[in-house]
């Protein structure tokens, strides 16, 4: 069975260019790369059998960060998944019988590190713009997505943070999180500071 993956980096943004006019079965998603926690990836990994190949449009696409393109990859071949990549013409060959391409390999292991390698320097301008900003007061910062208030209100109502979680749609984490600031907060207003 041929499967293909599709994936770009957030909602606004389109899979067109990713076309698998042969496919049988398609995954696809809008999610960061750095983001190891892909649902369409790990349905993919689940549902590829011995024999499949999965084709992915480009490196980055399966992702970003090198240790986590070749496990990936290992984990597909050791299912006796091959996995190939369009742009770069590479292909991942499973099974006892398939011969290892070292320069493949190679290949795969210098696209990688350069992609991870544009992703670091991304963030290091992002991070020196925002530096610069923020020294000329004009960086305010992502506005909240969560309603403090409204978690507040209901933490007062005696929900515990999974059902806060559940209601206003966000991870326990981000729960946690704000009931803490909100515990720090009230703690300060108590003792007078």
């Amino acid at each position: 069975m041929m499967i293909a993956y599709r994936r770009v980096s957030s909602e606004d943004q389109n899979l067109d260019r990713q076309q698998f006019p042969d496919a049988d079965k398609v995954f696809e998603e809008k999610a960061s790369g750095a983001d190891r926690n892909r649902p369409a990836l790990r349905d993919l990994i689940d549902f590829a059998r011995d024999g499949d190949e999965v084709q992915v449009h480009s490196l980055d696409r399966l992702g970003r960060d090198m240790r986590d393109l070749l496990d990936i990859i290992e984990k597909l071949n050791g299912k006796g998944v091959t996995v190939s990549f369009v742009t770069e013409r590479l292909t991942f060959k499973a099974g006892k019988d398939a011969v290892d391409d070292p320069f493949a390999r190679l290949q795969l292991h210098m696209m990688a590190a350069f992609a991870q390698f544009e992703r670091s320097i991304i963030r290091k301008r992002q991070r020196e713009g925002i530096d610069r900003a923020k020294a000329r007061g004009v960086y305010k910062g992502r506005q909240p997505t969560i309603d403090r208030d409204e978690v507040a209100r209901l933490r007062g109502e005696g929900l515990g943070a999974t059902e806060i979680a559940k209601r206003l749609g966000i991870g326990r984490a981000s729960v946690y999180r704000l009931l803490e600031g909100l515990t720090d907060v009230r703690v300060k207003v108590q003792g007078g500071t």
